[in-house]
């Protein structure tokens, strides 16, 4: 079974949603618990790769490679990595919540929406194993239909614009890396991505390809000024495409960064680094204030995001100038790794708000925070789990939001006080838009009877928030196992940034 791993983790849940659709409307509570079935599956078989991996081997592991199209030299190749498996787990993870947390709020084809599920949540593993640049695209293309399914059935009123415009601009983007890849390919005569890392380029070339990949990863991210489609996005889409969208889609962003930008093209990365950094403390400021003046709870999250995916960004660009311009590897090191350490603790973080919104949509079937007062009056529990995610959100020391954001603003310190200045703001704005959504959501008088008459979490939402509120905990005060399992894929990064090939 170990041979093929990484092949089983992305093909269980995909062959294991063809059982959920025959199932049928006719039988909602089979379609559940098969959906269910296969996703804790999936999780455990996830958890072999934590003994199968050995951490202080850099490179590729549990590598898999068969020729898929000959004629164009195309394998069906997979490998992981430190970074690779961290996100595996992250996926794994999240794949059980959302289908618990849909098990009663989904009422209108269950079969179809927990089939779109598993085959998203497969398509995503195989983003994070496919070591052939056609596959990963094949993979990346691929998860589009889904969310667009998830999005455009079971959305919100809106839900064909959102669709629509997330589809388009993803799409898009997309294009322009897959041009790239073909250019790559002519030169190399192989998709395989790591002869695309040796690869002889000109820094002209490495120029184009660098915003080719820039386009098709930012809009991922997603980084400004392309973000306009996940705030309509996030609006529209189900609790379950939130939380999936946010815990893990976006991340996928992050990821392609590190594996075509860096080592692809690691002259034009440093010769542009200050751009992708300017963009970053955009997002981080910028969108705080944006974030702060929603009225919609999922809008605010929604921005809140795409202000800690800054971070992600920020940190990964930060490493050029402290390696190729300060040969300060150890911030360098530092920087990287709290990028890394942000985009999973972002994933646990989001998806643990949007699951908040979620059940408090369920009950008044509004997302407008005017709504809502006195919430913790009726909803004890519910205010203690929320409180808890406002903070990881703010970057309270002690949850997982702190740790990734502190260790890139003190690698940023290294690159430039004032880059550091800028990003450590977002802990201000950040406290200001989330505190004031906790102030008006849970604190004060009840004023809406609706209000009056909700119920507190039952049993499914308790385990939705209770694995969350552990992942957050957990990753807050002993972040060493997940460092330590990134250390040499990061060392490996960090040694890349310093090879020139012009």
């Amino acid at each position: 079974m170990f041979n093929h791993l990484l092949s089983l983790l992305i093909w269980l849940p995909i062959v294991g949603a063809v059982p959920v659709l025959l199932a049928g409307s006719g039988r909602p509570n089979a379609a559940r618990w098969i959906s269910l079935l296969m996703a804790i599956l999936t999780f455990a078989i996830s958890l072999f790769l934590i003994p199968q991996y050995h951490p202080e081997v850099a490179g590729m592991q549990l590598v898999e490679s068969h020729l898929w199209i000959e004629a164009l030299n195309v394998h069906y190749s997979l490998g992981v990595d430190g970074i690779s498996v961290a996100l595996i787990l992250l996926t794994t993870f999240v794949g059980i919540l959302v289908i618990v947390g849909a098990w009663e709020v989904i009422q209108d084809k269950p079969h179809q929406y927990m089939a779109a599920m598993l085959v998203l949540e497969g398509l995503m593993i195989g983003v994070f194993c496919a070591t052939d640049a056609l596959l990963f695209y094949a993979f990346f293309e691929a998860m589009l239909i889904p969310m667009f399914i998830l999005i455009g059935i079971w959305g919100g009123p809106r839900r064909v614009y959102a669709t629509l415009k997330f589809f388009i601009y993803t799409f898009f983007g997309s294009i322009f890396m897959l041009i790239g890849l073909i250019y790559l390919y002519l030169k190399a005569g192989s998709w395989d991505l790591h002869t695309l890392a040796t690869l002889p380029l000109s820094l002209t070339e490495q120029s184009w390809l660098f915003f080719a990949f820039l386009v098709a990863f930012a809009v991922k991210v997603p980084m400004v000024p392309v973000h306009t489609w996940l705030p309509d996005a996030h609006v529209e889409a189900p609790t379950g495409g939130s939380v999936v969208l946010a815990a893990v889609m976006l991340k996928i962003g992050g990821y392609g960064f590190l594996r075509f930008s860096l080592p692809i093209v690691p002259d034009a990365s440093h010769q542009f680094a200050w751009v992708v950094i300017l963009l970053s403390l955009i997002a981080v400021v910028y969108i705080g204030y944006v974030a702060l003046v929603q009225e919609d709870m999922k809008k605010l999250v929604a921005y809140s995001s795409v202000a800690h995916m800054g971070f992600v960004t920020l940190g990964v660009f930060i490493a050029f100038m402290l390696v190729r311009e300060q040969g300060n590897t150890d911030a360098a090191r530092l920087g990287m790794q709290g990028a890394m350490v942000q985009m999973i603790s972002h994933g646990f973080v989001s998806g643990a708000m949007f699951s908040c919104i979620g059940v408090l949509y369920d009950r008044l079937h509004t997302r407008l925070i005017k709504d809502y007062g006195g919430v913790i009056n009726v909803m004890p529990w519910f205010g203690f789990f929320y409180v808890l995610f406002a903070m990881a959100n703010c970057g309270l020391p002690g949850t997982s939001g702190f740790v990734g954001e502190f260790m890139v603003i003190l690698s940023s310190f290294s690159a430039n006080p004032w880059i550091a200045f800028f990003a450590a703001f977002t802990l201000i704005i950040g406290a200001a838009y989330t505190l004031y959504l906790v102030k008006r959501v849970l604190w004060g008088d009840v004023t809406n009877p609706h209000v009056a008459e909700m119920k507190d979490i039952n049993g499914r939402e308790w385990f939705v928030l209770g694995a969350f509120a552990a992942a957050v905990l957990v990753l807050g005060v002993w972040p060493a196992p997940l460092t330590h399992l990134m250390d040499s894929s990061v060392n490996q990064l960090v040694q890349v940034l310093a090879n020139h090939k012009v």
